[in-house]
């Protein structure tokens, strides 16, 4: 899935044109292509959620999920990443979405998530859901809301 700079119309509501990935990187789904030790330091060291995650953990956790990463066209370096879990026919959960601190503020992110969303929106999923502690406002640009009704949900905490 390469970038082509072209903004296409979103038709999810709440939303506008889909983010541009900026010029000089790529979006791939390659489960290939991941650095799988620099997402590992990235989460396991600087992301709250996944502090302390061993790197076997994380490494079945690409292995059963849809993976996406931005590539530095030139060096090919990975520079950022995020993961779904889902059957591709009802549900999706975007999960460790991880941007570079050295090339944090250029859009990457929103480009990033916006590609996720374009990616999944053919496969006629009823919701996609994230959790974050900070970013509502990012995920916001983005159509995401809060849950219409949460008082539904429910959650079940292994070894707590």
């Amino acid at each position: 899935m390469r970038s082509t700079g072209s903004q296409r119309r979103c038709e999810h509501p709440g939303t506008t044109d889909t983010p541009r990935l900026p010029e000089g990187y790529e979006i791939s789904t390659d489960p290939h292509r991941i650095d799988a030790g620099r997402v590992h330091r990235w989460l396991s060291t600087d992301a709250y959620w996944a502090q302390g995650r061993t790197r076997e953990k994380q490494d079945r956790a690409v292995e059963g999920s849809l993976n996406f990463g931005v590539y530095d066209v030139v060096s090919g370096e990975q520079v950022a990443y995020a993961r779904v879990v889902t059957d591709l026919a009802t549900f999706a959960w975007l999960c460790d979405v991880y941007v570079d601190p050295s090339v944090r503020a250029r859009g990457l992110g929103t480009a990033l998530v916006a590609a996720v969303r374009e990616h999944l929106a053919p496969h006629g999923l009823r919701r996609m859901l994230l959790a974050t502690h900070d970013a509502h406002g990012v995920y916001e640009k983005l159509g995401f809301t809060a849950l219409e009704r949460p008082e539904q949900w429910m959650a079940f905490a292994f070894g707590r």
